[in-house]
């Protein structure tokens, strides 16, 4: 895509429409004459230098990159509008796009039915799913694993529910036994699953959570933030191929929140929050006697705690659906090749005399250690952050970050490292971009001589 022609197009299409509601002057209140714009908008174009290369496959460290030019192009036509998808009255055209592109994302899980909206956030997302959490079961917690978003525990506080984390494996999945003991209190009214945990991109068992959850009479919302979209690899051939259990298992949820910001190439913010019964719909009703007057539909503004939502956010994501949409073929492709990369980088490191895996990647993040002597928790958190820093400041530089691992999470998958400290910094990499498959070997010899000191 040729981005500087189509973002040039959709000022003139936008004009083009303004146009047919007739002439009118601007207040001069608004003016600002180009001579007097052009030297803060070269301030403003410096300061934004000062950010990481989001773009470039050398940066392999948070879950950041640039959304997709389909994207920029539709938020940006939209923006000049600046429709309000709160009710059918502030954006008709993007409250449909919206509809439209849900609809997508609720078949993209196997949802027949469904009742969702787009959110800022993941968490405005997840609070939503346990705001209809609690009012299905006053009274009752939410037990999520321990290595979940933090955005659990902070919304139970908001909401007044209890929170009860459940400990993980050495995989950093949801133990089974511990959700167990949990649920058997009776004092648990939903069970959150994560669909890769942001630290380690681990999959709960979301196939054997479920029956455990039903038998106790409990709801099961599955925050896929992050991981939702890799829903496109279950079964697939080839390497980058998931196997399908959980991810099948998706369809039987309560409740589940994606994030297209992430994985679905959008701006910030665009979360979405979906639930399998159009029911829970009755949990947002209020009465707004000025808001919804044009239309009897219902108006997106009526299922959801946001009032005024971009208008945009929804416009890109349709867009981008129309050319990549969230289908094997489509969007998972985007994916798979980011998955395959972090498979190929970990094989790399367990060859290596530099590096050790901490863990095999479930997703797309890789996780992994400097090689120490000796092999303790305090040489690795040095020597982790020492790679981390040396590389940002490199000639030519790449860009890690670093995940705490505390002595317990360290020593089940690595008995032999010395437990001399409550915990280490390891290396940690989001290899998002599918741009990163071409680059993994480059990117894994970068890291090898930043781990190995002068």
């Amino acid at each position: 895509m040729d981005l500087q022609h189509w973002l040039g197009r959709a000022t003139e299409a936008v004009q083009e429409w303004a146009g047919t509601f007739g002439p009118y002057r601007s207040h001069p209140s608004l003016d600002v004459a180009d001579d007097r714009f052009a030297p803060v908008f070269a301030e403003f174009t410096d300061r934004l230098r000062d950010n990481y290369p989001f773009f470039h496959p050398h940066y392999a460290g948070q879950m950041l990159k640039p959304p997709h030019p389909a994207a920029v192009v539709g938020h940006l036509t939209a923006m000049l509008i600046n429709p309000n998808n709160h009710a059918l009255d502030g954006g008709p055209a993007t409250a449909a796009m919206e509809r439209e592109a849900v609809a997508q994302l609720a078949a993209m899980f196997g949802y027949d039915t469904h009742l969702g909206h787009l959110t800022t956030s993941g968490t405005i997302a997840n609070l939503e799913a346990l705001f209809v959490a609690r009012e299905l079961h006053p009274g009752r917690g939410v037990a999520h694993s321990a290595d979940a978003h933090y955005t659990h525990g902070r919304m139970c506080h908001v909401l007044d529910m209890t929170s009860h984390p459940v400990r993980t494996d050495d995989r950093g999945r949801m133990d089974l036994d511990a959700l167990a003991e949990v649920l058997e209190t009776g004092d648990v009214g939903t069970v959150v699953v994560t669909a890769g945990t942001t630290g380690l991109g681990a999959v709960d068992p979301v196939h054997e959570i479920l029956p455990l959850a039903e038998r106790h009479g409990v709801r099961v919302h599955v925050d896929a933030a992050y991981g939702g979209f890799f829903t496109l690899l279950a079964g697939a051939d080839g390497p980058e191929g998931l196997p399908p259990e959980p991810w099948q298992a998706l369809a039987r949820a309560d409740s589940i929140v994606v994030d297209p910001h992430k994985h679905g190439l959008q701006p910030y913010g665009c979360g979405a929050v979906l639930f399998r019964d159009p029911e829970v719909g009755r949990f947002y009703l209020h009465d707004s006697p000025y808001t919804y007057f044009t239309s009897g539909e219902l108006h997106l503004g009526e299922i959801s705690l946001e009032c005024s939502r971009a208008g945009a956010a929804a416009a890109a994501l349709w867009l981008t659906f129309r050319l990549l949409p969230p289908t094997p073929d489509g969007l998972g492709q985007v994916l798979a090749a980011g998955r395959r990369a972090a498979l190929r980088w970990s094989d790399l490191i367990e060859t290596s005399d530099a590096l050790e895996l901490y863990q095999r990647p479930q997703l797309d993040i890789v996780t992994y250690f400097p090689a120490t002597d000796p092999a303790a928790l305090t040489a690795i958190d040095a020597a982790s952050a020492r790679v981390l820093a040396d590389g940002m400041a490199a000639p030519d530089p790449v860009f890690l970050s670093t995940l705490k691992a505390d002595r317990a999470a360290f020593g089940a998958r690595h008995p032999k490292i010395t437990a001399d400290a409550d915990g280490a910094r390891i290396l940690r990499s989001v290899l998002m971009k599918p741009e990163s498959e071409d680059h993994v070997e480059d990117l894994h010899e970068r890291v090898e001589r930043l781990a190995v000191p002068d």
